[in-house]
């Protein structure tokens, strides 16, 4: 298995647009989005010029997977966000998994130079809690119906990593080394 990491694309966006409105993808995040390709466009043009996030379609063995993504890139407090998602069911894998949140470690405290990076999990998530939770990360606070969402109300679930928890444990962990490049943002 091979991953890696690219620039999002205009010609990306049919793609995500279709991994956004997904089901099996939406039912763990804030909105259920009726997405259109314009729309895509002008989100598009908005995140590239925007210096506060920076965003990557994740390829898997050569075909188009998924994009993870960075928030908060402006804060002065060396505090960030980020996300993720793999859109394509049959290429998802534990393995992929571990090697992108590891190495989005590496990239956010070894280039970015940020001292912690943030999430929110909807608790009902569990697996990807675990999944954190095995790279390390810790649960800061769990929030009760903290988002509604079509009427109903979900609990979440915040973690975070900081870059001292992160250079204690590194060595500990095993995984590929996916490449986030290293222009700082």
């Amino acid at each position: 298995m091979s991953i890696r990491l690219r620039e999002l694309r205009e010609d990306d966006l049919e793609n995500i647009m279709r991994w956004r409105m997904d089901p099996d993808i939406t039912r763990y995040m804030n909105t259920n989005p009726k997405l259109t390709l314009e729309g895509q466009r002008k989100w598009f043009k908005a995140i590239c010029g925007n210096t506060d996030v920076r965003y990557w379609l994740i390829e898997i063995d050569g075909e188009s997977a998924g994009v993870i993504n960075l928030t908060g890139l402006d804060r002065a407090d060396g505090c960030a966000g980020w996300a993720y998602y793999v859109g394509e069911k049959r290429l998802r894998s534990m393995k992929t998994a571990l090697a992108l949140e590891m190495s989005l470690y590496d990239y956010v405290f070894d280039i970015l130079h940020k001292k912690e990076l943030i999430g929110d999990i909807f608790t009902l998530n569990k697996g990807v809690i675990q999944l954190h939770l095995l790279c390390g990360s810790e649960i800061i606070e769990e929030k009760k119906n903290h988002v509604c969402k079509d009427g109903q109300y979900y609990d979440v679930t915040f973690m975070h990593m900081t870059a001292q928890r992160w250079q204690e444990i590194r060595n500990s962990k095993k995984y590929e080394k996916v490449s986030f490049g290293t222009q700082e943002v």
